[in-house]
């Protein structure tokens, strides 16, 4: 629990801040919030010792091998369990080794999560192996685990390599200029009627800029206007108008409403085609809790400030693709992007390019931008299609279908980013099968639980038999 208490605590220490400033929690309140999603986090980590300790009492120090296996399945659960919070898995930590982290494309992000685990554990088995084994023939017997793993390492690097430096998808398809608004926009000042009109100034200026600058598709970011697109006729007659006079198709992020008993409210992102009609709007579907509702709100009373600040909204319920230049594009808001196989489904429907939208202002200047970032970057790897990201303050960007950033801006800066994409057809390993893998692992873990459950069993009835009858 302790371990995980560390490994959490220093990928979540961010989220106080973002209830402390953007909540109205004090400070107390907002760290008490902290601790308690750190602990839930936390006892992922905690079941894998608990279940390595399990199967060691019954295979010995042989159930540390099972520790790629069972490290998988705690974070499957971390990625479901209660919504899931899947932010900052194990595999994300190689995915600027380039190379390693193509295996990405065959087995998601668990298959490198399992990867790293490997190492730990079969360091682990040679170092307890060797302890009070006097003889270097049975030292060398139990390195035969970690020799397997640099081998497979080993493999998995020079197989990325070439992968990487074929780069046969940066060729492939058909290219298209993405122009990527980064607005900076504070978020005290973005509901602010006296800066409204500015904001927009700017977001349409700079659309501007890209448009000559040559960008065939503009994307905004998460909730970039400061109005209902669907309702404030006047202002979206001038985004209209933009792109159907440039002839380019503009991706934002506005809030939607529907009327009705009761009425619902999404995030949602809007295409607007080159001819200004709507050319459709995808809802999210996975919503951020204490940002966009919150769970349990009667027992978390201390929390009422929050409580009343959070408005709920309402979880879309299709993966909608969006239609540019004759392809498919999916889009991701803000922090569905960490949710492998929702991105993974839309390219199995048939989606050519992936872009994600974010607001990433409430998290200040911490490390959660740059997480954000590469956890994104996964996603290209897993599916073998570009990323397109429009973040408000950053980072946004174009990654490559081999998780190398094109482009990338700084975060609280404003900036206007151009650079090429590709729409893309072919279908990686992971994106055909999905977390078969983790599954797998999970499978393996519950089939080991249950051996090692009936060994224990049969222990205690040998147990019982002796205690009755001596020994014989």
């Amino acid at each position: 629990m302790t371990t995980g208490a560390i490994y959490l605590t220093g990928t979540l220490y961010w989220i106080t801040g973002v209830m402390h400033v953007y909540g109205n929690l004090q400070i107390w309140t907002a760290v008490l919030i902290n601790v308690l999603l750190v602990a839930y986090q936390a006892a992922f980590p905690a079941l894998f010792a608990l279940l390595i300790r399990l199967f060691a009492r019954h295979l010995g120090r042989s159930a540390l091998l099972a520790a790629p296996l069972v490290w998988v399945t705690v974070e499957l659960g971390r990625t479901y369990i209660l919504t899931g919070f899947p932010w900052v898995l194990l595999g994300y930590s190689q995915v600027q080794a380039v190379a390693v982290a193509q295996l990405a494309s065959a087995f998601g992000v668990y298959g490198v999560s399992a990867l790293v685990a490997s190492v730990s554990g079969a360091l682990a088995f040679a170092v307890t192996s060797s302890q009070g084994r006097a003889g270097g023939g049975v030292w060398r017997h139990h390195l035969v685990p970690l020799g397997v793993v640099v081998a497979i390492i080993a493999v998995v690097w020079w197989w990325g390599s070439v992968r990487v430096a074929e780069a046969r998808l940066a060729a492939a398809g058909t290219a298209i200029r993405v122009g990527l608004v980064q607005g900076n926009v504070d978020q005290a000042e973005k509901w602010d009627p006296a800066r409204a009109s500015a904001i927009f100034e700017s977001y349409l200026q700079k659309t501007r800029d890209a448009i000559d600058r040559g960008a065939e598709l503009v994307v905004w970011p998460e909730s970039s206007t400061q109005f209902l697109f669907d309702d404030d006729r006047p202002s979206a007659e001038r985004v209209r108008a933009l792109a159907r006079s440039a002839g380019v198709p503009i991706l934002l992020g506005s809030d939607q409403v529907e009327r009705g008993q009761p009425t619902r409210y999404y995030n949602a992102a809007v295409l607007v085609n080159p001819d200004g009609s709507t050319g459709g709007a995808y809802r999210k579907m996975h919503l951020v809790p204490f940002g966009e509702y919150v769970p349990l709100r009667r027992l978390l009373f201390f929390a009422a400030p929050l409580v009343e600040t959070v408005g709920d909204f309402s979880a879309g319920t299709e993966a909608v693709l969006l239609p540019v230049r004759g392809r498919k594009v999916s889009t991701a808001i803000c922090y569905e992007v960490v949710y492998p196989d929702q991105v993974r489904r839309t390219v199995a429907d048939g989606a050519h390019l992936l872009t994600t939208i974010t607001n990433d202002a409430w998290f200040g200047r911490t490390s959660a931008p740059y997480q954000h970032f590469e956890q994104a970057a996964m996603r290209a790897i897993e599916n073998g299609r570009y990323v397109v990201r429009a973040a408000n303050t950053g980072v946004s960007g174009i990654v490559d279908p081999y998780g190398r950033p094109l482009v990338r801006s700084g975060i609280f800066e404003p900036a206007v980013i151009v650079g090429e994409a590709r729409f893309l057809d072919e279908q990686t390993l992971y994106t055909r099968t999905g977390d078969v893998f983790a599954y797998a692992c999970a499978a393996a873990t519950l089939g080991i639980w249950a051996a090692c459950t009936i060994l224990a069993r049969q222990h205690a009835r040998q147990r019982l038999e002796l205690g009755r009858h001596g020994p014989r």
